[in-house]
């Protein structure tokens, strides 16, 4: 028998020997590698500890390896970073119930990905929920005032992307004013204070595409958008190179544009996140062929009845039939580039055909003379127009919003996919032969609805070759000048201004600031600029010029009503003004004040700059300055005036014409040759520019451009000056627009 002893110390043995299997256990999970998670090991149908059953982190608690919710940036959970590849394909999955409620708690094994009809293993899984306002607690939403603005914002976890893109050449104007209150009202109950957006036309450069959350101020640009289908009055200069074209291809131009801009649009919002990014397309479809009467060689001259009664007797014709189906051939053969850039950039299309409930494609208003196509003709078109909408939105997994009054259901549909949706990356097998290949998402959970995109494109072998190779870098002179484009955000807020330099009087340089009023968007109420005053002092502190442009403040013109590039009003143009002085060379401050027409200050800038000395025994050359000619015999004005006051802003059209001038100076009596090259936004050269001797006096030098045949984008004027001192080099940075 053992004694009481004994028995005490047998017990107190075991407690030890307990404690210390238990502390290097604990010892042992601490300096276990970050890929042994013990939660691994847990029974089958057993979630491991710390998860609910479907693999989801409990309400408050951030998975491994992320901050906690009110740790992240903005308050927001972050959601985990998909990598990129030719070969990595992203699908967004949208799954709801019979009563088109979001299923939200599905979990990756949920999941079944096929690629060509083979199952491939999904790599990356993220569950996305947005409601589009802030957390509680948190500060106001800010506004977006640059491109930077405009990246940071969107790329945060909390940030639904919406776009409207008016398709004014595809909607009637009647369709255009019943569908403003749908929008209207879509826009105010729907849109949360979180959520960004932009408004686009066909003619809208990509590059003047600007989101804001100021929801009144796309509310004015839809309450002003007016429908143009079948009206081939020319508005702009664009549209005049073509106005004596027949319709026919007036409208396959019009096609052009509009899938132009989609395809740019999906391009512009692919490099602004990698999330989801929704664009409502208002439109009533693609249009493939007209009916043989409402043809004219001349779409500017009205329509003969005569001709329009001969050439209907062929509306049916085996003949017409077949060209309307080739017609439809290319149609979608164009739209296939615009679903296939949608599907790269992760976005989706929504169609909204403003016709409704649409019995017929064609009215009497879009015939007033001749007989009205069949009933077998407007048939084939409606259903053509309607297809088309269908099959950009259900390729890109949107949703059509087609033959249907309840638009505003439709448009509910749009916010709720935009906050609910599942995505799913992996590793595509497929080889780089740019053809499509088939996405199919299945989910195993019955009574279930599951959208997605269809395909993707896979890229070509010279496509696979080029995103191999690395892209050279961008000279930092390049990049600054391109950046200078931009109107800087404290001076953009109510004028544009230049400034320049060249040679003076008495060893002093000559400054020049020139500005020019900037016009608002609809619903914005801020008072336009009337006058700007300048004051400008040296380092130490002595005035060299104070004075204001012009005397009297400028009364702005009422606007016309319509929309410009980007949804702005249309206003006549407020034409430039000039401060000139001459200042000593050394840091000089400015102090820049923008005056209302009503005399009030409306903003203020203090500006250092640092004023060039062209007394020097190098070579130099005077700030270039551009001028803007909209026709010849403006150009010729301009070329003739040496007073001329050149363009505050470096964007121009393809329309217009350019002169540049600068001087370039040498000592003594040197006369500098100068040469000019243009570059791409890349500084890669493309083609060598013409300088002529100028005959005005105070410039040396003058460059002509005609930008009819440069694409839109973004180019540079390199100019160089050379003589035995030496030369000097200079990059003339400007935008070109369609």
């Amino acid at each position: 028998m053992f004694s009481f002893r004994a028995i005490s110390a047998f017990f107190l043995s075991l407690a030890l020997l307990s404690l210390a299997v238990l502390t290097g256990s604990a010892q042992q999970g601490a300096n276990r590698p970050a890929n042994q998670d013990p939660q691994a090991k847990a029974p089958q149908g057993q979630a491991p500890q710390g998860q609910d059953p479907q693999g989801q982190p409990p309400q408050g608690q951030a998975p491994q390896g992320q901050a906690p919710p009110d740790q992240a940036g903005q308050g927001q959970p972050q959601t985990p970073v998909f990598r990129g590849g030719i070969n990595f394909v992203r699908v967004d999955v949208i799954v709801d119930d019979r009563k088109s409620q979001p299923v939200t708690d599905l979990s990756q094994a949920d999941f079944e990905v096929l690629e060509d009809g083979k199952p491939v293993p999904v790599e990356q899984f993220s569950l996305v929920k947005v409601d589009g306002n802030p957390r509680p607690g948190a500060p106001p939403p800010s506004e977006i005032r640059t491109r930077n603005d405009e990246e940071l914002i969107a790329n945060r976890d909390d940030i639904r992307v919406f776009v409207f893109f008016l398709d004014d050449y595809h909607v009637r104007r009647a369709n255009s004013m019943t569908v403003r209150d749908p929008l209207t009202r879509f826009v105010q109950n729907q849109l949360r204070p979180n959520d960004i957006v932009a408004l686009m036309y066909p003619l809208t450069p990509v590059t003047d595409l600007s989101f804001t959350r100021n929801h009144n101020l796309v509310l004015g640009a839809i309450n002003n958008f007016v429908g143009r289908k079948f009206d081939y009055t020319p508005v702009n200069q664009f549209e005049q190179n073509y106005a004596r074209y027949s319709t026919d291809q007036v409208e396959k131009i019009r096609n052009d544009i509009v899938m132009g801009a989609l395809q740019g649009l999906a391009v512009r919002l692919g490099s602004l996140r990698e999330g989801r990014k929704s664009v409502i397309y208002v439109s009533e479809g693609f249009t493939a062929m007209l009916p043989p009467q409402m043809r004219r060689q001349d779409a500017s001259a009205p329509a003969d009845p005569i001709q329009s009664a001969i050439a209907a007797g062929a509306q049916d014709s085996s003949q017409q039939i077949t060209a309307e189906w080739f017609g439809q051939t290319d149609v979608y053969s164009r739209m296939r580039e615009v679903i296939d850039s949608a599907n790269r950039n992760n976005t989706s299309f929504y169609s909204l055909d403003p016709r409704g409930l649409a019995p017929f494609e064609y009215g009497f208003d879009d015939l007033p003379s001749g007989p009205p196509p069949s009933f077998a003709t407007d048939s084939r078109a409606l259903r053509m127009t309607q297809d088309t909408l269908r099959s950009l939105s259900e390729e890109t997994d949107g949703k059509a919003i087609v033959n249907r009054n309840t638009l505003e259901q439709g448009l509910t549909q749009v916010v709720r996919d935009s906050s609910y949706y599942y995505l799913l990356g992996y590793n595509s097998s497929a080889p780089n032969d740019g053809k499509f290949h088939q996405i199919t998402v299945r989910v195993k959970r019955r009574d279930v609805n599951v959208r997605a995109r269809r395909g993707f494109w896979a890229v070509t072998p010279t496509d696979a070759v080029r995103a191999s190779t690395p892209t050279p870098e961008v000279a930092k002179p390049v990049q600054t000048a391109l950046a200078s484009i931009a109107t800087s955000v404290q001076a953009g807020k109510y004028v544009r201004t230049w400034l320049g330099t060249e040679r003076g009087e008495g060893g002093n340089t000559r400054v020049t600031l020139v500005w020019e009023p900037l016009t608002f968007p609809p619903g914005d109420r801020r008072e336009p600029a009337g006058r700007v005053s300048l004051l400008a002092a040296t380092a130490a502190g002595n005035v060299v010029f104070r004075g204001r442009a012009p005397d009297r403040p400028i009364v702005p013109a009422p606007t016309t009503g319509s929309l410009g590039a980007g949804g702005t009003s249309v206003a006549a143009t407020a034409p430039a003004q000039r401060l000139t002085f001459d200042a000593p060379p050394g840091k000089v401050e400015l102090r820049i004040t923008v005056e209302g027409a009503t005399g009030g200050t409306l903003d203020s800038e203090i500006r250092d700059i640092e004023v060039p000395d062209f007394t020097t025994p190098q070579v130099t050359l005077s700030t270039p300055r551009l001028y803007r000619a909209r026709t010849l015999p403006e150009l010729r004005t301009i070329t003739a005036d040496a007073n001329a006051i050149p363009a505050a802003g470096r964007e121009f059209s393809r329309t217009e014409r350019v002169l540049i001038r600068f001087s370039a100076y040498a000592p003594g009596t040197e006369r500098p040759e100068a040469t000019a090259v243009l570059l791409n936004r890349g500084g890669t050269k493309m083609s060598d520019v013409p300088v002529t001797v100028s005959a005005i006096a105070g410039t040396t030098h003058e460059i002509a451009l005609t930008l009819a045949t440069v694409p839109a984008g973004e180019y540079l004027v390199e100019v160089t000056a050379k003589s035995a001192s030496g030369e000097s080099k200079t990059l003339i940075p400007f935008r070109v627009t369609s």
